[in-house]
C-alpha cells in the first residue's frame, strides 16, 4: 500500500509539473517586462485575498457529520475570479503562492496543504482552461461543472491511494485509529478507503464546490467587465 501510494503521488506530482510547463508555454508573454509585472500584481493581489481565506482560523470550519479534517475554507473563489480574469497561468500561481504561505503554519504535517494544492488544481485548472476557450458566461458554466467532475473523483481516488496513507505514515496512525476518529463524525464509515471516500470526501466536496461554484458565478458575473476594463 506503501508503494502504491507513493507510486500516485509522484504521478500526480509529475502531471502537476508537466501542467505547469505548459501553461507556462502557452502563455509567454510577448512584452515580458510590462506583462511580467502585471503578472506578479495580480498574483500578489489575488493571492493575498486567497492566503487570507486559507489561513485565518475563523474563516475556515469544520462541517457536522464530516471528520474535523475536513474543514470549508473559501480561498478557491479568488483564486476562479483570477483565472477567469487572467486565465490559467495566473490561476496556478495563486494557488502555489497561496500553498507557500500557508506552509509554515500548518497543523497537519504539511498533509493537508498537499492535499488542497492538488484537489484545488483539480478543480481550478480544467475551469480556467475551458473558460479561456469558450471566453462566454456559458463557458463558465461548463468549466465550473467539468472542474467539480474532475477534481472529485481526483479528491476520491487520491484520498484512497495517497492521502490517507500518506497522512497515517505522517501521524504513526494504523487504520483502525483513523477509522475511530472518522466514526465519531460518522458511524456509517466502515474503513478509511472507499467507505470514507464515499461517505465523506465524495458528499463534502460536493458540498464545497458547488457553494464555490456559486459564488463565484454570482461575483464574476457582476465584477468581470470592470476586471476587463482594468486589465485593457
Amino acid at each position: 500500500m506503501k508503494i502504491l501510494s507513493a507510486v500516485f503521488t509522484t504521478i500526480i506530482f509529475v502531471v502537476w509539473f508537466i501542467a505547469l510547463i505548459k501553461l507556462y508555454l502557452d502563455n509567454r508573454p510577448k512584452n515580458p517586462q510590462t506583462n511580467i509585472t502585471k503578472f506578479m500584481v495580480r498574483v500578489a493581489i489575488f493571492g493575498s485575498i486567497a492566503a487570507i481565506l486559507y489561513t485565518v482560523p475563523i474563516l475556515k470550519f469544520p462541517v457536522p457529520f464530516f471528520p474535523s479534517f475536513l474543514e470549508f475554507h473559501f480561498d478557491e473563489i479568488p483564486i476562479f475570479i483570477a483565472g477567469f480574469a487572467y486565465g490559467p497561468w495566473t490561476a496556478l500561481a495563486i494557488i502555489v503562492l497561496k500553498t507557500l504561505i500557508k506552509l509554515p503554519f500548518s497543523g497537519t504535517l504539511m498533509v493537508g496543504e498537499l492535499s488542497d494544492l492538488l484537489f484545488s488544481t483539480a478543480f481550478i485548472l480544467p475551469a480556467t482552461i475551458i473558460y479561456k476557450k469558450i471566453h462566454t458566461i456559458k463557458g463558465a458554466i461548463i468549466g465550473l461543472f467539468v472542474g467539480m467532475v474532475i477534481q472529485v473523483a481526483i479528491a476520491m481516488v487520491g484520498n484512497v491511494y495517497a492521502m490517507v496513507p500518506f497522512y497515517m505514515y505522517m501521524y504513526g496512525l494504523d487504520s483502525n485509529a483513523l477509522l475511530g476518529f472518522c466514526k465519531l463524525a460518522n458511524p456509517k464509515i466502515t474503513n478509511v478507503q472507499w467507505s470514507y471516500a464515499f461517505l465523506a470526501v465524495l458528499p463534502f466536496n460536493l458540498m464545497k464546490d458547488a457553494i464555490v461554484m456559486i459564488v463565484t458565478f454570482l461575483v464574476y458575473k457582476n465584477i468581470h467587465r470592470y476586471l476587463d476594463k482594468v486589465q485593457a
